[in-house]
């Protein structure tokens, strides 16, 4: 983990998120004591899943609602009835 001054994080902020990007942790300070910390986000696609898992289920329960008239050529632009 690295630190950094408030300041140079300000004049230096792209090279701060190049060394966060490739997997860096900088803590930034401000008169000498920790203030922030920059961090790379950890993606998980099992929340993503979760969540997706959920509205498909809550859309299953749901009765659909209004006329289903259309064509899908007509909603993409491509066709007519």
């Amino acid at each position: 983990m690295q630190s950094i001054s408030a300041s140079e994080a300000n004049r230096h902020f792209s090279n701060v998120l190049r060394k966060v990007a490739l997997g860096e942790v900088v803590t930034v300070l401000s008169r000498g004591k920790s203030v922030a910390t920059i961090a790379p986000i950890t993606r998980t696609d099992e929340g993503r899943e979760e969540a997706r898992r959920a509205l498909v289920a809550r859309l299953r329960k749901q009765q659909p609602s209004g006329e289903r008239n259309w064509q899908r050529g007509e909603i993409y632009g491509c066709g007519t009835r």
